[in-house]
């Protein structure tokens, strides 16, 4: 008989905590020079990876980065059973066209930046369920790409307001197996959309943090838990707005999580030398800096326990183009050292 894993309204708690056994980092030469690039994989010597086009760039480093992990697991390509990739590119083009050669069963997930929390969700879930021996989570973004995707032509020099964020270029994998590891997955809380009716798509922190406070705080219901229950509290890409905007939301619910909350939009760029304004964002931020210094610090005990939320504005360029609103979603992962 199955076992019932669920626990609360919207949440799993795994029996069988599955394990990050590896995970990988490639970011542009833009991060590296950020607060976080001794830190990465790999860095590479330009935005393009020696590719001609952003989109090919962006392919490259999905496919660098998963042969990363899977090198690092000491695993060959065939021992992982299922891939769930995604970009925020249309029809995930990133994803499909930088992973054919590895001929991986692929779940193509579309969550705009919380797609990183996404894959490693389902993933933990399949592992968990004994549905693969091992699985990998794969994101990836890219300045260029997602400037040309989503917004304006490069050369066409618009200002950029203070509460842009700077799409990360980047790609971050990871390997999970139901042992092996020093970091657990022992739960999730996947997110519901929540459209607070937000229309400005250079505010991507505003219309991110009130799903990002509408999983957290279904999180502490879920699992009975207080901000205190965890040592950080880590969402993906909400920026010095948004932040702002999921400290008050929260405190209205009855939650102070100022001491605990860090993001991985602030962590990955200095703003003030960078002129990245907000921060980061982009499916690659949350990515890399899980990889590059969230799992370490829990790797080595520093963290106990870390509530990992990426959080995605669900628009694209038709729809923006239509007037229509920017819904939000975020994704949130229990990961705990063992």
């Amino acid at each position: 008989m199955a076992v019932d894993q669920t626990t609360g309204k919207q949440s799993i708690e795994f029996q069988n905590a599955p394990h990050i056994i590896s995970s990988a980092s490639v970011v542009g030469p833009k991060e590296g020079e950020g607060p976080l690039g001794e830190w990465f994989d790999l860095v590479a010597p330009d935005a393009q990876l020696g590719e001609d086009t952003w989109e090919k760039a962006e392919s490259t480093m999905q496919k660098e980065a998963l042969q990363l992990a899977i090198g690092k697991a000491q695993l060959v390509t065939q021992q992982v059973r299922y891939l769930f990739g995604g970009d925020l590119l249309a029809q995930l083009i990133a994803t499909s066209f930088g992973n054919g050669d590895a001929q991986i069963p692929l779940f193509g997930l579309y969550g705009a930046c919380s797609t990183c929390g996404e894959s490693l969700a389902l993933a933990s879930m399949t592992v968990a369920g004994g549905y693969a021996d091992y699985a990998a989570a794969l994101t990836s973004s890219h300045f260029g790409s997602a400037e040309k995707e989503f917004r304006f032509p490069m050369g066409y020099g618009n200002q950029r307001p203070l509460s842009a964020t700077w799409t990360v270029t980047g790609s971050g994998a990871f390997v999970l197996a139901a042992k092996g590891g020093h970091v657990k997955i022992t739960g999730v809380t996947p997110g519901k959309i929540v459209d607070m009716g937000v229309k400005d798509n250079m505010n991507m922190g505003a219309c991110m943090a009130p799903a990002a406070c509408d999983t957290i705080y279904q999180n502490f219901m879920d699992f009975n838990r207080q901000p205190g229950d965890y040592d950080k509290i880590i969402t993906g890409d909400l920026g010095s707005v948004g932040h702002r905007i999921l400290i008050d939301l929260l405190k209205e619910k009855g939650f102070d999580i100022s001491e605990q909350h860090m993001d991985c939009g602030i962590e990955i760029y200095d703003a003030e030398t960078q002129d990245t304004h907000a921060g980061g964002s982009g499916c690659g931020c949350a990515a890399v800096v899980l990889s590059a210094m969230i799992l370490p610090k829990l790797r080595k005990g520093i963290w106990k326990r870390v509530l990992f939320v990426p959080t995605g504005a669900l628009l694209s360029k038709v729809s923006f183009n239509e007037g229509q609103t920017i819904p939000g979603i975020a994704h949130a992962v229990v990961m705990e050292h063992c």
